[in-house]
C-alpha cells in the first residue's frame, strides 16, 4: 500500500497503520514544521517528507491507496476565529475551482483553514488514474455551513467520534472517509459507516504518573490569576476559564501548548489536620512530605494562601511525622519525642483534646506532563519524542490525532484482511 498524508504532523497516521498491522509500501508525507519532521523521521526513517501541500504534484509520486490528513482547523474550529474558508477580504470560497483560480491571481487566504482545498486537489488528482482510492479527512466540530460544504465537495457524511470512548480525553472530531459507507434515506445519501469504537472506560488516573517534577505544578499567584479570570468569565454568564479535571474524569481535549487554562489536572496532596477547631483553609495544616495547597481566589489571612506545613523537631529521625489516611496523630510537646499516631476516631477525640488531628486531602493544580498528553492521545510507547523539546511534544501532541481512534477507522480497511490472509498462506 502506497500512502499519502497531507498535514503528517508527527505522523499519527503511519502510527495507526503501524499499530494495525498494515504494510505500507511507501509512505509520503507533506509537513513544513520542521521539529515534526525531526520526531517522524526519528521514528520512521524511511518517510519519504514532500515540503509544504500547495506543491504536492501526484505525477511525481507512485500510485497512491490512501490518502490521510487533517487540514487546519483553526479558522472553522468553533473556538477559533469562525472565518471560515475564505479570503482576507473576507471573500469565501466554496468550490475547487474558484480556490485555483485565486491561487492562481496570487490572492492572500485567511489563516489556513483553506488548505482544505489543497486536500481536495490532491485528491481530485488521484481519482484520476484512481476512482477507488481511500481517503479520510479529519476536523474539528464547525459551523453547519461549513461542514456540509466539506462533506458535498467529498461526496459523503462524516462520522463524529469522541477519543473519549478509547482514552482519558474529550476530543470531539470529525471524520469524512470512503473505507466504510452507507446509503441513508430516500435520496441514498452517502455516510461514512465508521462504528463508535468500544468504551473502554479510561480516566485521567490510568494515564497520570506517580511521581511528577516540580515545574509542572501551577504557581500559586498563576492560579489566582487563572481563578480570577473564570470567575470574571462566570460574572458575564460566560463558561470560559481554567477547567481542572480530578483523576477520576477525562481531561478536556489537549491544546497545542500544553499549558493552558484547559490542560490542567488535580492532584492529591496531603492535609494533616488544623490548628483550631475550624478546618478553614487558613488553618490547615499539611504534611512537608506534601504539595502545597492550591489557591482560592478569595484567600484570608492566616495561612490561607499558601498553607501552613507541620515541622516535627530535630530529634525525629525523618524531621516529620508520616501519616495515612484515616490515621491519627498528635502533635510532639517537646524536641526529644516524636508525635504519635492513633487508630481511635477523630470525632471521640475531638471533644477531650483538639490537638489531635486526621489525615484528609487536598488537591494541587499542575499541568500534563509531556508522557501524559502522549498517553493522553494514546501514542504507544515506542514512539520517541525525546529528540525535540517539551514544548513542542506538546505542540505536535495538541495537533496531533488519537492514535486508537485512527486505528479503529483503519480497521475497517480491506486491504489488512489481505494481508492477513498472505501471511497465513506464507505461514
Amino acid at each position: 500500500m502506497n500512502v499519502l498524508s497531507l498535514f503528517d504532523g508527527m505522523s499519527c497516521g503511519q502510527i495507526a497503520l503501524k499499530e494495525q498491522g498494515i504494510s505500507v509500501k511507501n509512505y509520503y508525507a507533506s509537513e513544513i514544521d520542521k521539529y515534526a519532521i525531526k520526531v517522524t523521521q526519528h521514528n520512521f526513517p524511511d518517510t519519504i517528507q514532500l515540503g509544504c501541500v500547495t506543491k504536492i504534484n501526484i505525477s511525481e509520486l507512485k500510485p497512491i491507496d490512501l490518502l490521510i490528513g487533517g487540514s487546519p482547523c483553526t479558522d472553522l474550529s468553533i473556538a477559533g476565529s469562525m472565518k471560515g474558508m475564505s479570503t482576507t477580504e473576507n471573500k469565501e470560497i466554496t468550490t475547487l475551482e474558484q480556490y485555483l483560480k485565486l491561487k492562481h491571481k496570487g490572492v492572500k487566504f485567511h489563516g489556513q483553514s483553506y488548505l482544505f482545498w489543497e486536500y481536495v486537489r490532491v485528491l481530485r488528482d488521484i481519482q484520476k488514474y484512481n476512482l477507488d482510492v481511500l481517503f479520510l479527512l479529519e476536523n474539528v466540530a464547525m459551523k453547519k455551513k461549513w461542514e456540509r460544504l466539506i462533506s458535498e465537495t467529498l461526496g459523503l457524511f462524516p462520522v463524529k467520534i469522541n477519543s473519549a470512548l478509547v482514552s482519558a480525553q474529550n476530543r470531539n472530531r470529525l471524520y469524512w472517509t470512503n473505507i466504510k459507507t452507507k446509503k441513508v434515506g430516500l435520496f441514498g445519501e452517502i455516510h461514512s459507516d465508521i462504528p463508535q469504537p468500544e468504551d473502554r472506560g479510561l480516566v485521567l488516573k490510568d494515564i497520570l504518573e506517580e511521581k511528577v517534577n516540580e515545574k509542572y505544578y501551577l504557581k500559586d499567584d498563576v492560579i489566582l490569576n487563572l481563578l480570577k479570570h473564570k470567575q470574571r468569565q462566570m460574572a458575564r454568564g460566560w463558561n470560559f476559564g481554567i477547567d481542572p479535571k480530578t483523576k477520576d474524569e477525562k481531561m478536556n481535549a489537549l491544546r497545542v501548548k500544553g499549558t493552558g487554562m484547559y490542560d490542567l489536572v488535580y492532584e492529591d496532596m496531603k492535609q494533616i489536620g488544623y490548628i483550631s477547631n475550624t478546618n478553614s483553609q487558613a488553618n490547615r495544616v499539611y504534611s512537608a512530605k506534601g504539595k502545597t495547597v492550591s489557591l482560592q481566589a478569595n484567600t484570608g489571612g492566616g495561612g490561607g494562601k499558601t498553607g501552613l506545613y507541620l515541622i516535627i523537631p530535630e530529634a525525629t529521625q525523618k524531621g516529620y511525622i508520616e501519616v495515612n489516611p484515616g490515621q491519627l496523630f498528635d502533635f510532639p510537646t517537646s524536641k526529644t519525642r516524636s508525635g504519635r499516631l492513633m487508630d481511635k476516631k477523630l470525632n471521640t477525640l475531638l471533644a477531650k483534646k483538639p490537638e489531635f488531628y486526621q489525615f484528609t486531602k487536598e488537591h494541587r493544580i499542575r499541568r500534563l506532563t509531556p508522557l501524559e498528553a502522549k498517553r493522553a492521545q494514546t501514542v504507544p510507547d515506542w514512539y520517541d519524542m525525546s529528540v525535540v523539546s517539551e514544548t513542542q511534544q506538546y505542540k505536535m501532541l495538541g495537533n496531533g490525532w488519537t492514535v486508537d481512534v485512527i486505528k479503529h477507522i483503519f480497521s475497517f480497511i480491506n486491504i489488512k484482511n489481505k494481508n492477513h490472509e498472505k501471511n497465513k498462506l506464507k505461514s
